[in-house]
């Protein structure tokens, strides 16, 4: 049996009970109050009876007498007589007098007349007046015993008046009042039982129709997944609360713990709020910046049948496939470079054998001379010899192969000096990718007749974890109208501007700016540039990304200390 049904069944149990007994007591306190009402009715009757003077003569008399008239005589007196003409007009039982011993003067059964009573009249007899009830010959009543005193006389007890009413005639008058009982004790079953039905249809809504044990797995199966899985994951209620906040959504943006507070007023990020919105239901995944990292949002609507559970947000990390993707267009740009670099080695033997076989041997020789003075073929970055780190040679070279495919002269500032090496590969690449991928941009889109962008680079590893400054400047249009600010902004991109934005793919400022941040560096502009040039400038601080270099770079700064 379902859960939901033995809840029902129980409680339509509690309703019946509750209303039988209640039903129950009223009908006894009804029952006790008619009976009561009847005593004293009863007792007032006897009063009156046994205070007519007429009636304590008549008891008197035959009390004075010797013995006890017969029956005969007792039926046919005055007594009987004025008795029975009470009990007709009033609808008692009965109303019964007796002498001082208890003997029946006056009965509704004339049979019975000269008889002692059936009850006990001694408290009566005694000069106190009662109530009882109690089953006679005539059966059970509810009544009271009355003394009646000697005319002229308040001690002198000749005798006693009983007067009863039948418990029959009290249980017509209880059925008489038990109607309304019945109807609101019926009444109120009703209710409960409609109560009941709501209450187990609200039940089965709140619980979708689950059972507890269902509700119990899903709840351990919940905490499983979601603290498990390295996933955001945010649900939000239909009433616009925060019901579910994991672990990883927490780590992923950086934030405490949301669950229970206000959707509309979280501090999360706006683009995370309107992909919530209802215009946004089937908006595909977007990518934010959150906590120095990229992350890919989604939200879908979830129903449970046809019932609306509210919005499920996912987060994705990013941030390290969009490093490795980086990193392999570098090695690819490079693998490119060398490929062609290869083939100009071919071509070059190729001349060379070609003079030998054809026995032009001087000119086989001025030919190899020509190239030992110009070398091998280079990347297309002017004054690269600028740079002593081989990873960024070979970075910044591929950059030079990319920026040359799109009539950009990329070249090294002439105040360039790096004389340690890249500890932090990662993050240099993000940096200092983004910003020579924007200035590229910013100088194709320029209206600058000569295409260029210059990187200068500072390194200062005289303290623990060295830092590395990048400037980069360009021969755009510079920010135009915009403020520095806004080309940080999250989601701002070179197509929604004709001018330059410095916001790459809409993510690359931010990241860079929130990652180099994260170090206790920043990215900030120093030059917004004017339109035909020259662009804007870009510096970018990042601590903790050098180390020492190996060979002499401890002694070089001390003699440039001491010079």
């Amino acid at each position: 049996m379902r859960f939901s049904t033995q809840t029902l069944l129980l409680q339509l149990g509690v309703v019946l009970l509750v209303v039988l007994l209640s039903g129950a007591v009223h009908a006894w306190l009804v029952y006790e109050r008619i009976g009561d009402e009847a005593e004293n009715q009863a007792l007032t009757l006897a009063r009156t009876v046994a205070a007519d003077p007429d009636i304590r003569a008549g008891v008197q008399e035959i009390s004075q007498e010797e013995g006890t008239p017969p029956p005969e005589v007792l039926a046919s007196g005055p007594l009987q007589a004025a008795a029975e003409a009470v009990r007709v007009r009033t609808g008692a039982l009965f109303v019964v007098i007796t002498d001082e011993t208890g003997l029946r003067l006056a009965h509704p059964e004339t049979a019975r007349l000269g008889e002692r009573v059936s009850t006990d009249p001694t408290v009566a007899l005694g000069g106190q007046e009662i109530t009882t009830r109690n089953t006679g010959t005539l059966g059970p009543s509810a009544g009271a015993k009355v003394p009646v005193y000697a005319p002229d006389s308040t001690s002198t007890i000749v005798g006693e008046v009983s007067v009863g009413y039948s418990v029959e005639s009290l249980g017509n008058s209880l059925a008489r009042d038990i109607v309304p009982i019945a109807l609101t004790a019926g009444g109120a079953l009703l209710a409960g039982v409609l109560a009941s039905f709501l209450l187990r249809r609200r039940l089965q809504r709140l619980t979708l129709g689950l059972e507890p044990e269902e509700i119990s797995t899903l709840v351990h199966d919940q905490v499983a997944v979601l603290q498990g899985v390295d996933d955001g994951v945010i649900g939000v209620a239909p009433d616009g609360r925060i019901s579910v906040f994991n672990a990883a959504a927490s780590r992923l943006l950086d934030i405490p713990d949301a669950t229970g507070q206000d959707w509309a007023t979280a501090n999360v990020p706006e683009q995370l709020k309107h992909l919530t919105q209802p215009a946004a239901q089937d908006a595909q995944a977007v990518e934010i910046v959150a906590g120095g990292r990229v992350l890919v949002a989604n939200a879908r609507k979830a129903w449970h049948r046809k019932e609306d559970l509210g919005w499920v947000v996912m987060l994705r990390d990013r941030t390290e496939l969009q490093q490795l993707t980086r990193q392999l267009d570098a090695v690819g740009t490079m693998s490119t470079a060398l490929r062609a670099q290869r083939h100009e080695f071919a071509n070059q033997l190729h001349t060379i054998a070609g003079f030998i076989s054809i026995g032009q041997h001087d000119s086989a020789k001025e030919y190899l001379a020509r190239i030992s003075a110009t070398g091998p073929l280079k990347f297309p970055v002017e004054q690269a010899e600028l740079l002593q780190d081989t990873y960024l040679q070979a970075f910044i070279g591929a950059k030079g192969v990319e920026a040359s495919e799109r009539g950009v002269a990329l070249r090294i500032g002439p105040e360039t000096l790096v004389r340690g090496h890249v500890a932090d590969p990662q993050d240099v690449t993000t940096v200092l990718g983004n910003l020579i991928d924007n200035a590229v941009s910013a100088a194709v889109a320029g209206s600058a007749a000569e295409r260029w962008v210059e990187v200068e680079l500072l390194d200062d590893v005289t303290r623990s974890g060295g830092t590395l400054h990048i400037v980069v400047g360009d021969s755009g249009d510079g920010l135009g109208s915009l403020e520095p600010e806004e080309v940080f902004a999250e989601g701002f991109t070179t197509s929604e501007q004709p001018v330059r934005s410095g916001a790459g793919q809409g993510l690359g400022l931010a990241l860079v700016r929130q990652l180099a941040r994260r170090r206790g560096g920043d990215v900030r502009v120093l030059d917004p540039g004017s339109e035909g040039g020259p662009g804007a400038v870009f510096m970018a601080s990042i601590p903790g990304v050098m180390d020492a270099a190996d060979t002499g770079v401890e002694s070089t700064m001390r003699e440039d200390s001491s010079g």
